[in-house]
């Protein structure tokens, strides 16, 4: 059983319509990327997701139960945890701060120390610089931090938006390796991400949007062997 769903979703902002009837899944314990280009709508649909968006129709199942109206500062209650885009940590507070800020969802206080931990452990960079603040720190390790705050909300679902924007390559392999071992975890993972390689290199399943709506979908591997995905977005 699917652990989030996404049904006929079709919202936008004012008049303008962005999403297209987008329906998905998402298989507990896997890592599901959505890709696409720029100004597709991927973005759009986390913000529906999260409730900072109201769906025009359709609805958002999460473990069997239909959130589409529940409020948006409800949902991380239940674990629907997302890494924004641009980060948004709190630059005046050190590392050590903006993480113990992530654990806000009461289920996550009681593990606070435990996630700590795990987060130190897969990103031995934030625990040397645990004291120093947020706002001092390069690009990639706040990405890092990004990631990290996420982690100590205990989520069930992990939403990150955009992991790899306006990083260098050399900081973007190191972020999709920590991927897969936070994958190895067993938790549930939704990437949103224009680079499309990588993406389908470390997901299990994705969805491929365009102009609003699903265009294909599929395993990952799979994918990354489609001519249409190779020529269109790979430059194969």
């Amino acid at each position: 059983m699917a652990i989030l769903e996404v049904r006929d979703i079709a919202t936008g902002y004012g008049e303008v319509q962005i999403l297209w009837g987008v329906t998905m899944s998402l298989q507990p314990g896997k890592l599901t990327s959505l890709v696409g280009a720029n100004g597709v709508g991927k973005t759009t649909l986390l913000r529906t997701i999260t409730g900072l968006l109201k769906p025009w129709q359709g609805n958002i199942i999460f473990e069997g139960r239909n959130i589409g109206k529940m409020p948006a500062h409800r949902r991380p209650d239940l674990g629907l945890i997302m890494v924004p885009e641009g980060r948004q940590l709190f630059t005046d507070m050190t590392v050590e701060e903006n993480l113990e800020m992530g654990a806000t969802p009461p289920h996550a206080r009681a593990h606070m120390s435990r996630n700590l931990e795990m987060v130190y452990t897969m990103f031995p960079r934030l625990k040397e610089r645990r004291r120093q603040k947020a706002g001092t720190m390069s690009g990639g390790e706040q990405q890092m931090l990004a990631v990290a705050r996420g982690i100590m909300a205990s989520p069930k679902v992990l939403m990150i938006d955009e992991l790899s924007l306006g990083l260098a390559p050399v900081l973007v392999v190191q972020l999709f390796e920590s991927l897969r071992e936070l994958k190895k975890t067993g938790l549930t993972i939704l990437l949103v991400e224009q680079n499309v390689q990588m993406a389908l290199a470390v997901s299990d399943y994705a969805f491929v949007l365009s102009h609003g709506k699903v265009e294909m979908e599929g395993p990952a591997r799979e994918l990354m062997q489609n001519e249409h995905i190779r020529s269109a977005y790979l430059g194969l």
